[in-house]
């Protein structure tokens, strides 16, 4: 980027102005999702099982499985179970 004020400039500003554009919708639908865990918490359900459903279904399957089976055996090793 040798240029100060030119074409460089421009792409850098053009750049930054995306980023922007898109942190304000980032903001905005934080704003919707937390919206969204009120109501469902005013109909009687628990926000943070919610959100651990919502971590659990982004992994795959068989990541998923090892977490589950990891988490009873720690579990069973510390007396929960």
């Amino acid at each position: 980027m040798a240029e100060v004020g030119g074409i460089a400039g421009e792409q850098l500003r053009s750049y930054i102005e995306r980023i922007e554009r898109l942190e304000e919708e980032k903001t905005a639908l934080g704003g919707d999702i937390r919206e969204i865990f009120s109501e469902a918490k005013g109909n009687g359900f628990d926000v943070k099982i919610m959100r651990q459903i919502i971590r659990l279904r982004k992994l795959d399957r068989v990541d998923r499985l090892e977490q589950e089976e990891l988490l009873q055996l720690y579990q069973h090793a510390i007396g929960m179970e």
